[in-house]
């Protein structure tokens, strides 16, 4: 019974073993069967234009490339060439170019002083609003602050003060009643009542008697508020019968005035030379704080009569 037993264990073990070769062998002639081949063919061709990209080409090939597209290699170079990285500046240079950020700086946030500009006029000169026109159009350009004093007799003509509104500056305009035969006389008088103006309502800023015949340079505003007490300067004055400039000015030594230039008078034995009303500016507390320039009180009776230095 034991053999036949072993027997049939062997015959079932054989049985299997038959069964599954012929299940492997089945499985397998079928996938040869299977269409293997179109994925090779795709694979093998994403394979070849991967390679034809990544590949290096060869070194004539690059050199006919360059050789058909010369324009584009030019336009490269220029761009090249126009943005080449500048040379770091030295260290002089940059300290330099610190200093006068710094001293620009410094000179905007410092407040400017207040420029007076005192203007008289005369309803007997024909040219009188094409003047003031002029001298407007030059004083809307200084930088503030900047005051406009303009002095004019009493008439029935509003001409001056339609032209000091359409201005955009900041003005007074100042009228007297007296009336004057002497032309330089009145003038005198015009300027006399801007002083006392200003040393009524103690208006501070420096003090300039700009003509209306005068021409400026901006950078002039710019000086004058440099002034601390007195300052005065070089003047140009225009002759046209006689087709020359004359220059008239001050001899200076250092900060001090010790003379000056003036042009030829006809009454050579006058003890008071005519030195120009333009030629000079002053800090305006002159006029209403004596103390602080070492004089009792203040002038009562201001004028600005100039005399010999």
């Amino acid at each position: 019974m034991g053999s036949v037993e072993r027997s049939k264990r062997r015959v079932q073990l054989w049985k299997k073993a038959i069964v599954h070769f012929g299940l492997c062998f089945v499985m397998g002639f079928f996938t040869g069967f299977a269409p293997a081949g179109k994925a090779s063919i795709f694979t093998s061709h994403v394979a070849a234009s991967n390679k034809s990209q990544s590949s290096p080409q060869p070194v004539e090939m690059l050199h006919q490339q360059a050789a058909s597209t010369p324009h584009a290699s030019n336009v490269n170079r220029s761009l090249i060439a126009e943005t080449a990285v500048p040379a770091p500046p030295s260290s002089k240079e940059s300290d330099h170019a610190t200093f006068l950020e710094k001293e620009e700086t410094e000179s905007k946030l410092a407040p400017r002083r207040l420029a007076i500009i005192v203007t008289p006029t005369s309803t007997k000169d024909p040219y009188q609003g094409v003047f003031l026109r002029r001298l407007a159009n030059t004083i809307r350009l200084v930088p503030p602050p900047l005051l406009w004093i303009v002095v004019e007799g009493q008439s029935d003509s509003d001409e001056v003060s339609e032209v000091l509104r359409k201005t955009g500056i900041m003005y007074r305009h100042l009228v007297f009643k007296e009336n004057f035969t002497d032309p330089e006389a009145e003038l005198d008088h015009q300027r006399n009542v801007a002083l006392r103006h200003i040393e009524k309502h103690r208006l501070s800023g420096i003090v300039h008697f700009a003509g209306l015949s005068n021409v400026y340079d901006l950078g002039f505003f710019d000086e004058i508020r440099q002034i601390e007490v007195f300052g005065t300067w070089p003047m140009a004055l225009l002759s046209a019968n006689e087709k020359k400039v004359i220059i008239e000015g001050p001899v200076c030594d250092s900060s001090q005035v010790i003379g000056w230039h003036l042009r030829k008078m006809n009454n050579e034995t006058d003890k008071r030379p005519p030195i120009h009303i333009s030629s000079f500016g002053f800090n305006s507390s002159i006029l209403w704080d004596p103390e602080r320039w070492g004089r009792p009180s203040s002038v009562q009776q201001t004028s600005q009569v100039l005399v010999p230095i």
